[in-house]
């Protein structure tokens, strides 16, 4: 009779467990991050004097994806060599929003013969954001790049600092770079550190336009606004991470624009990052 009982108590249980909406039950469990990713803007000055050796000391830490921010005079058949050599992936790369206007096919080759899905834009010149118009005009700058990455088998993306969050005409800009873009060809990459630091709420983004994040930079910010190894900051983790699958995240690149010591801080982050439980 026992195990008749156990029997029919785990029917019950899966049966209670299929009438829950998908999301509920995907997230009921303690889940952890995998295939962490750095983005090597952090150990730049390394990587321009031993490109292959700091990519294997990466690689040495944990980390299966990194995000370029340029060659550092490698052609894009030697990345993809160093990078097949160290068992890593970069699934994305930062680029001048410019180069992309100008020399489209050149960096639309590069990133195909690298192996990268997504081509992202982290910066916007002053001269071009001075108004509300300027941020729409932008916008369908982005869109047709967009498209252009979509056609070519690639994907487009922009990354944020502060300033896309301080009003502007009485509106944040980032909202309007959100409203004026196609969401079918252009995402965004938010770095966690720069819109918190904007006094912005990634939750709230995540809620109004979920999906559109698929790629996130994890860095963290201190009590008196500096920035910090993952962990050592005040940004709760748990809370925005537990909500990737609304929001879309895939790749999860940590970052540190000027630690004293590269390897150090990203190795700490890693280690906080791969032990969190989201």
């Amino acid at each position: 009779m026992a195990d008749r009982r156990d029997f029919i108590g785990l029917v019950a249980a899966a049966a209670a467990s299929a009438a829950l909406p998908r999301r509920l039950v995907a997230w009921s469990a303690v889940d952890r991050l995998d295939r962490i990713g750095v983005q090597l803007y952090t150990v730049r000055k390394a990587l321009a004097q031993d490109f292959d050796g700091t990519l294997a000391r990466l690689a040495a830490i944990g980390f299966r994806e990194v995000e370029f921010a340029g060659y550092h005079g490698k052609r894009p058949a030697e990345v993809r060599d160093t990078l097949t050599r160290h068992h890593l992936d970069a699934p994305a790369s930062h680029l001048p929003l410019e180069e992309l206007e100008t020399g489209w096919d050149a960096a639309a080759a590069a990133a195909t013969e690298v192996g990268h899905r997504w081509l992202v834009v982290a910066w916007i010149d002053a001269a071009r954001r001075k108004t509300l118009d300027d941020y729409k005009r932008v916008g369908e700058v982005f869109t047709r790049i967009g498209a252009q990455a979509r056609a070519a088998g690639l994907r487009f993306a922009y990354h944020n600092h502060a300033f896309e969050f301080t009003p502007l005409e009485g509106r944040v800009p980032y909202d309007v770079l959100l409203e004026s873009t196609d969401p079918a060809v252009v995402e965004f990459e938010l770095d966690l550190y720069w819109i918190t630091d904007g006094g912005s709420d990634p939750l709230t983004y995540f809620a109004r336009w979920p999906g559109r994040f698929p790629l996130v930079h994890v860095k963290d910010k201190a009590a008196d606004g500096k920035m910090v190894d993952v962990g050592a900051g005040r940004i709760d983790w748990k809370a925005i991470l537990h909500q990737r699958q609304e929001a879309g995240i895939r790749h999860y690149f940590v970052e540190h624009d000027d630690p004293p010591d590269p390897f150090a801080s990203v190795a700490a982050s890693f280690a906080y990052l791969s032990r969190l439980d989201v």
